[in-house]
């Protein structure tokens, strides 16, 4: 406590910090997702019945991964990454036109479904070697399976 205080009375350094901890603790974190909400049960049923069970929560934490290089809301900006709003069902390579896409990403011959994208998230340099992703992939099929979900009702006009 020392470090964080001068005597008995807090520095204004350590109540910005104390304020700010519970946002930084919930970082692109918000309210839990509901999977009973209408809007996000039809998102979910356009997927496969496996999907179903997935956790969007657990999708959205696991989600933070890809955050780093990539927004999902409507009209976001590219990153690294390509804004992934609006992603379901195109050709891979295809959603934005305001970005430059990689030879490998555009030769894959992926559709962003479901299916392709767990093909995708597994381990994107197996899939197109020439990828300028640098993301290693995510080896746990629960993990895919919820953060393809995730994507699927955020990238929809879900929730985020």
């Amino acid at each position: 406590m020392r470090a964080l205080t001068t005597g008995f009375f807090p520095t204004r350094l350590s109540l910005a910090v104390l304020a700010l901890a519970p946002a930084l603790v919930g970082c692109g974190g918000g309210a839990t997702l509901d999977k009973n909400d209408p809007k996000v049960k039809a998102l979910l049923a356009e997927l496969p019945p496996a999907y179903a069970n997935a956790d969007l929560n657990n999708g959205r934490n696991k989600f933070e991964l890809c955050r780093q290089c990539h927004t999902i809301v409507k009209d976001g900006p590219n990153m690294t990454g390509p804004n992934l709003y609006g992603v379901f069902g195109k050709p891979a390579a295809t959603n934005r036109s305001d970005f430059a896409y990689s030879d490998g990403l555009k030769a894959s011959g992926l559709t962003w479904n479901a299916a392709g994208l767990d093909t995708w998230i597994t381990d994107p340099r197996a899939v197109a070697p020439r990828t300028k992703m640098s993301f290693p992939g995510m080896p746990d099929p629960n993990d895919r399976r919820d953060v393809i979900a995730y994507v699927k009702v955020a990238s929809s006009g879900g929730p985020n």
